[in-house]
């Protein structure tokens, strides 16, 4: 099984309530998009930090998934820190591309950068996730 077919043979329940897809996955990078629907948004129609937050929350958990170890039972965010660059409006879709910074035995350390269509950075995100 490749890691996006693992990704996806186990779907998220508030990662498919979001809409979020994921793209692309390898153990050095996993991708997913958002379309940011009204019912993500703030008044004046930009995407919430909450949503921003959980859907690279969501990708960094991803991303820790295909680099399990083979006795790992799971993972969970332990920390998690954003800045926010930029606003999302509704309508537009949005690319969350998860990186490593750290890959060990007990944790791992993913860095998301969240993208409008047209590349201008969202947020970006660095969280850590502990391997259970």
């Amino acid at each position: 099984m490749t890691p996006l077919e693992l990704i996806n043979s186990r779907p998220l329940p508030f990662a498919v309530l979001m809409g979020i897809v994921f793209t692309e996955a390898e153990k050095e990078r996993v991708v997913a998009t958002m379309t940011v629907r009204g019912d993500l948004c703030t008044l004046g129609d930009a995407v919430h930090g909450g949503a921003v937050m959980a859907f690279a929350d969501t990708v960094g958990a991803a991303a820790t998934i295909v680099n399990l170890p083979a006795d790992a039972t799971g993972t969970t965010t332990i920390e998690s820190k954003t800045n926010f660059i930029g606003a999302a409006k509704a309508g537009a879709t949005i690319r969350a591309t998860a990186t490593p910074i750290h890959r060990g035995r007990r944790t791992q350390v993913w860095q998301t950068r969240l993208e409008t269509e047209g590349g201008r950075l969202v947020a970006v995100v660095t969280q850590t996730q502990m391997v259970l």
